[in-house]
């Protein structure tokens, strides 16, 4: 059985005696609804910390159960009790705007691999708040100028009401240059789809456009591809990832969906990553665990150049993003957000296996939209 990463690296060190000097908290979501996206940001990053070699870092992970109050007193014993440097980890941006303005404003450092929600890119941004995935808006946007170059006029939209939901359908529709055919917001968690599905049946609409993440995903794909409408779906590459797929089966294949990143870009790193990921594990990463990994990197990285004690010199490494990242060239936005090509994918079956292939950039270089509203 393959090892569990985080359980090795802290008990390497507590058997060794040796005294970490950082101190890293992970709080992400290990169980229920949505527990694979943690456990693969959770399993990208500690393979990133295990291939360092180094044993100064100790890294306290804790299951949020995706419960904002869960969190934020997960978040309150790793400051006050742990005495954490930088703080990672959290999946869902309800949870994120519960937790991280108050740690950054306790002097803490916050690397997100995941949520990125807006007021945290705009008006809400932190000189100690590094989003090292996406802003929330910017893979739905990536969507939305897909469907124009596929011709699409009429577009039916969805998304869970959370502030997730609310950023994805804002920015399908920024970029997305046709009419709505409807607009709805479901139930975060929500597994039956008749009514919507119904509602697109009922429409003019010559396209599907929906943000469900985890489960929801899954349950939406196999009702909708059961109710024998054929109208093309398009997404986030959030509904078509690699743990989510092999779920979803037939029902994925053919449909396109947006990614920073995927298997097969083409640069060692990556395909290191994807490599030793597997050997590790025994499935292949995910767009979470890639993000995992490239957050984990960054950090050491910046640890190379600097001490979180030293938190001007520290902060400036961070920004400095030095770092091979799976995804090529990153760079950091004025707001500490990626500037980042995004990539058209199409669901493909190799073998056994469900999976994903680029077709092409859907948008290159791209920032996001609330970065002139901060203010740092």
């Amino acid at each position: 059985m393959k090892r569990l990463l985080a359980a090795a690296a802290i008990t390497a060190l507590c058997a060794t005696g040796v005294t970490a000097e950082v101190k890293v908290g992970m709080i992400t979501t290990l169980s229920g609804g949505g527990a694979g996206l943690g456990i693969d940001v959770r399993d990208g990053f500690m393979l990133a910390i295990a291939q360092s070699g180094r044993d100064d870092i100790e890294v306290v992970i804790e299951d949020d159960q995706r419960k904002p109050d869960i969190a934020v007193q997960l978040s309150d014993k790793m400051i006050q009790s742990e005495r954490v440097d930088v703080m990672t980890g959290i999946i869902w941006s309800n949870l994120a705007m519960a937790v991280v303005p108050a740690a950054v404003n306790q002097d803490v450092f916050y690397l997100s691999p995941n949520a990125g929600p807006s007021p945290l890119a705009g008006k809400g941004c932190h000189q100690n708040y590094f989003n090292v995935a996406w802003q929330n808006d910017n893979l739905h946007e990536a969507a939305g100028a897909y469907a124009n170059g596929a011709g699409y006029k009429s577009s039916f939209i969805l998304a869970p009401n959370y502030p997730a939901g609310v950023d994805a359908l804002t920015g399908y529709k920024r970029f997305f240059e046709g009419d709505l055919a409807g607009e709805i917001y479901t139930e975060l968690g929500q597994t039956d789809y008749a009514a919507e599905i119904a509602q697109i049946r009922a429409s003019d609409a010559d396209s599907v456009f929906f943000f469900l993440p985890g489960g929801m995903g899954i349950s939406f794909l196999k009702q909708y591809a059961d109710s024998g409408i054929d109208l093309p779906v398009v997404g986030p590459a959030f509904s078509f990832d690699q743990g989510i797929l092999q779920a979803v089966g037939d029902a994925a294949l053919g449909v396109v969906n947006t990614s920073q990143w995927n298997k097969d870009i083409d640069n060692p790193t990556n395909a290191a990553f994807v490599e030793s990921f597997q050997a590790e594990y025994g499935r292949l990463p995910s767009l979470y665990a890639s993000q995992g990994f490239d957050t984990a990197n960054l950090l050491l990285a910046a640890l190379d150049e600097a001490d979180p004690s030293d938190a001007d010199a520290f902060r400036e490494a961070l920004r400095a993003a030095d770092f091979n990242s799976t995804r090529g060239d990153f760079s950091f936005g004025p707001n500490h957000h990626p500037v980042q090509t995004i990539y058209a994918r199409e669901v493909i079956k190799e073998g056994d296996v469900f999976t994903n292939k680029i077709l092409g950039v859907a948008l290159e270089n791209h920032s996001d939209a609330y970065a002139a509203e901060c203010k740092m």
